[in-house]
């Protein structure tokens, strides 16, 4: 009896749960009868507009159409009739299509990008033949001014990488790719809406579904203004034409930056078009002129006698010289037996602190170098003393501002020679070449112009950043960050470096009535040629600021192998300098002189597989 009463409740249940089976799959099916007569289209608000810091129109948009597939809703169609509609070759048209298949047969993909408005029309009239494509309307960047492209960067199709990291997006979108494209992403993009549309039996849209009332609206962008001056950054990279290296301007008084080069460079406007994956191709196949490496922030160099001033400082500020401290140089000096750092300056020449710097005495620096080290127990904690003012100057280190390229430098702390010589088995001797900003220091020219901008301050810098506003609301203040050194040691030095424009190493950079504080340096460059060391002529460097009594301005110039700093980078700095202050430039023959200027040839030396000479 119970064995009955059990199959009979077995079967009931099983009745039951096949009734709700056949029940759910009716629905469902209903469901998808009613989805397939429904086009969900996305809506994109158009990309946030930039400005450069004067209010003038850098990037824009461009509208434009892109042909669309939801694989599961096509049907048998002629290929060689689609292909033949949007120009695209039918081997190439199958291939786009698979891959919509592979990717998802549910989400939409893009067959075909960047048509435009005239050539939408007249697909409008045949899309309703091939079901699963429609055509979406949506907007391509529009680079108004071909400066400043490695601030600005670009925007491109999102890849796989992309769409796994942030479900927002679908294959075929856009999203920056690099510059502020790319690290405000979030607020130049918006936030796309939902349209819904009843089609018929044709697959043709008839009208809005349930009269809008499930559409979703898109969240309109944001519009952005650079710290970037458009035209001082044209400017700049007229001046750094046919040349490698970097620039930086920044406002001392608040950390904007006004120009940023790298050269060589690319122009975002090559990521735009049907071109644009073979532009992107052969940019990145230049491995010699790398002009998708940005020197300015990513570069990163022995920063030479710019380091003296820094060292300077630290003298002062350990007590160890003072500003009456006089050293005599002997054309250089033994720093260990047998061990000669040479110096232009001439045999017996006697410098205090402000006449080292003009004159850029290796002798002087070399010897504060050392007691500032030996005025410790150790090797050890006297350079990490010595370390530890150095990056309070914001070098070795990400200096954080709102671009996502960037090198930390180096700074050296004892335990990196501790590793190689044994702890404190070595001295301020063994290190010596920190004293000129040789071996093992790396700095990139943002941090240059960062420190010669807390040089500017008297002591304190805010960190450097690339926007100015958000939709005219001014962008989060930054937070004044100190240096190590007390405000009162930075006068004699500055009056040093004032010295070195108007009677030093850089009196090329001289402006009539204006007060240019600056630095000269000279790096040594070597390169590994078929596995052996061999030395190219020297790198050319150079920070500077103005008026020196009250900064409105600091520039970085890093020129690779430019020679001595007066040969490039001071001249182009006063230059630049002169174009922000006056609005003119008055020094025509050095303009002309620093923009036809060309050091290809330099460039060429180590390619031609044959004997060269250096720093002619």
């Amino acid at each position: 009896m119970i064995r009955k009463n059990l199959l009979i409740w077995v079967t009931l249940i099983s009745s039951v749960i096949f009734v709700i089976q056949l029940a759910s799959l009716q629905l469902s099916r209903d469901s998808f009868d009613k989805d397939f007569a429904i086009q969900e289209i996305s809506v994109y608000p158009e990309r946030g507009l930039i400005f450069d810091r004067n209010g003038e129109l850098l990037v824009a948009n461009q509208p434009m159409y892109e042909l669309i597939v939801i694989p599961e809703n096509t049907t048998e169609f002629d290929t060689v009739q689609l292909s033949n509609l949007i120009g695209v070759e039918q081997n190439e048209l199958s291939k786009r299509i698979s891959s919509a298949r592979k990717y998802s047969i549910k989400l939409p993909s893009v067959i075909k990008s960047q048509i435009s408005k005239e050539k939408n029309a007249y697909l409008q009239e045949k899309i309703w033949l091939f079901d699963g494509f429609y055509l979406r309307k949506n907007s391509v960047r529009d680079y108004i001014r071909p400066f400043a492209s490695n601030v600005i960067g670009y925007t491109g199709e999102v890849d796989q990488n992309d769409i796994i990291s942030n479900p927002y997006y679908e294959k075929g979108e856009m999203i920056g790719k690099q510059g502020i494209e790319s690290y405000y992403e979030d607020r130049l993009r918006g936030v796309k809406g939902k349209r819904y549309f009843q089609k018929d039996r044709f697959n043709r849209i008839i009208g809005p579904y349930n009269d809008s009332k499930k559409d979703i609206q898109a969240k309109k962008s944001d519009n952005i203004t650079l710290t970037i001056d458009i035209k001082l950054q044209e400017y700049a990279e007229s001046l750094l034409k046919n040349k490698k290296g970097g620039i930086v301007a920044i406002e001392p008084s608040s950390g904007e930056v006004l120009t940023l080069v790298s050269a060589p460079t690319y122009q975002s406007n090559q990521f735009i078009g049907q071109d644009r994956s073979v532009n992107f191709q052969s940019l990145l196949n230049d491995t010699i002129n790398k002009p998708l490496f940005d020197r300015a922030l990513q570069a990163q160099y022995s920063p030479g006698s710019p380091m003296k001033i820094l060292n300077a400082l630290i003298g002062l500020q350990e007590g160890v010289i003072d500003e009456n401290t006089t050293i005599t140089c002997n054309a250089g000096h033994y720093y260990a037996r047998n061990a000669f750092m040479a110096c232009h300056n001439k045999f017996g020449t006697i410098s205090n602190l402000r006449k080292g710097i003009y004159n850029s005495c290796n002798t002087y620096f070399a010897k504060t170098y050392k007691m500032i080290i030996d005025k410790y127990d150790s090797p050890s904690l006297g350079l990490d003393s010595w370390s530890k003012h150095i990056k309070s100057f914001g070098l070795g280190d990400y200096l954080g501002y709102d671009l996502s390229i960037g090198k930390k430098g180096f700074i050296p702390e004892s335990n990196y020679y501790n590793r190689f010589y044994g702890n404190n088995r070595w001295s301020a001797s063994t290190t010596i070449s920190n004293s000129i900003g040789q071996g093992e220091i790396l700095t990139t020219p943002i941090q240059m112009a960062n420190f010669a901008s807390a040089i500017a301050n008297r002591g304190f810098f805010y960190k450097p950043h690339f926007v100015k506003k958000i939709n005219n609301q001014a962008n989060i203040s930054f937070e004044k960050n100190h240096t190590s050194i007390d405000k009162e040691n930075f006068e004699v030095v500055i009056n040093g470096m004032v010295d070195v424009v108007e009677r030093g190493t850089a009196r090329i950079a001289k402006i009539k009535n204006i007060n240019v504080a600056g630095k000269t340096g000279t790096v040594e460059n070597f390169i590994l040629i078929e596995g052996e060391k061999k030395q190219l002529t020297d790198h050319s460097t150079f920070i500077a600021f103005a008026p020196a009594e009250d900064p409105k301005i600091v520039v970085s110039v890093f020129v690779e192998n430019g020679y001595w700093g007066s040969r490039w980078a001071a001249p182009i700095a006063s230059l630049i300098i002169e174009k922000y202050l006056t609005g003119n430039v008055e020094r025509k023959w050095l303009e002309t002189r620093m923009i036809n200027g060309s050091l290809l040839t330099e460039y060429e030396k180590p390619y031609k597989f044959q004997n060269f000479t250096i720093n002619e």
